[in-house]
């Protein structure tokens, strides 16, 4: 039978070339390397906006880069809990978990959340393996201060302290994703400990010292007025982020997120990103793209 070509203007096809050759050195630039995704946020509620970054994570596999992704979950978690009759409390941004909610912490992270974003991975033709975080993060308890300055026992919240790579490295290895849950096995106990995401994906950064940390949530990146979207800073030192947090630009929730961006880059990260996952393909165009999109932070300014 024959078949006809539909008309098209040539300058579309042309653009669609130069879309390729504009990334093709950032192609060459990670083709084999890690990158590091932690990802979470009220971008988490949207299944259509989840189901395009698992799509655009395998893209990046496809293309021969190496991405390791840490997720959050904490809208779940809340319903969750709110469901078994348990309130949500939290103290200085982290959340109070006795030991019956640290276990519905880890059923929903763990147990549903997990398999469900490498689910849609392998849906899109991926190959990814969910990894408890309890098999990867050694943590210990972490106590918080209140504003009197007393020391707060926040139940089973932890910090890491090191990290256990060997099944990471053995997915990477056979170009498999790890797909990682933010839960601690405590030291000497063994007991699951809920850890922030972004202080847990940091501190796999500082071990797996990927080429790239990138936080995707809801927030477009740092701004000099949160308030207004246009001030956006592009690029930042880790001394400039410092300075912004002495001068309350960078503050609240913000500021965790930027220390532990900072103590990436120490440890050898060369650049941390905060880029807006409620914008579709936002990981592809920070990626691939000159201008990328959010904020950078590097070591040093060039």
């Amino acid at each position: 039978m024959i078949k006809t070509r539909r008309v098209v203007k040539p300058e579309e096809e042309i653009r669609k070339a130069d879309i390729l050759i504009e990334a093709l050195p950032y192609l060459q630039a990670y083709r084999d390397k890690t990158i590091l995704i932690k990802f979470g946020g009220s971008a988490m509620d949207d299944p259509e906006l989840v189901k395009s970054l698992m799509r655009d994570i395998v893209v990046m596999e496809t293309l021969g880069l190496n991405p390791v992704v840490v997720h959050g979950g904490g809208k779940a978690i809340s319903k969750a809990m709110q469901d078994a009759g348990l309130e949500a409390r939290f103290v200085n941004g982290l959340r109070v978990t006795s030991k019956e909610a640290v276990d519905i912490v880890e059923t929903t992270l763990s147990g549903r959340i997990n398999p469900g974003l490498v689910e849609m991975m392998r849906d899109h033709g991926g190959k990814a393996v969910g990894i408890p975080g309890t098999n990867v993060f050694v943590g210990e308890k972490l106590y918080e201060v209140d504003a009197s300055g007393e020391r707060v026992d926040i139940g089973m919240v932890g910090r890491v302290i090191g990290c256990q790579l060997a099944r990471i490295e053995e997915a990477l290895s056979l170009q498999i994703t790890p797909v990682i849950s933010p839960l601690a096995r405590e030291l000497g106990t063994q007991q699951a400990l809920n850890v922030n995401a972004d202080l847990a994906a940091a501190a796999l950064a500082r071990e797996l010292k990927p080429v790239k940390l990138i936080y995707i949530s809801d927030v477009p990146g740092l701004m000099l007025d949160p308030t207004d979207p246009s001030s956006i800073i592009q690029s930042i030192n880790r001394k400039e982020a410092f300075e912004l947090i002495e001068q309350g630009v960078i503050s609240g929730g913000m500021i965790p997120k930027v220390k532990s961006a900072v103590d990436a880059l120490n440890a050898g990260v060369r650049k941390v990103h905060f880029i807006d996952g409620r914008l579709p393909h936002t990981l592809l165009l920070e990626i691939f793209t000159p201008e990328g999109i959010g904020t950078e932070i590097v070591r040093e300014q060039r």
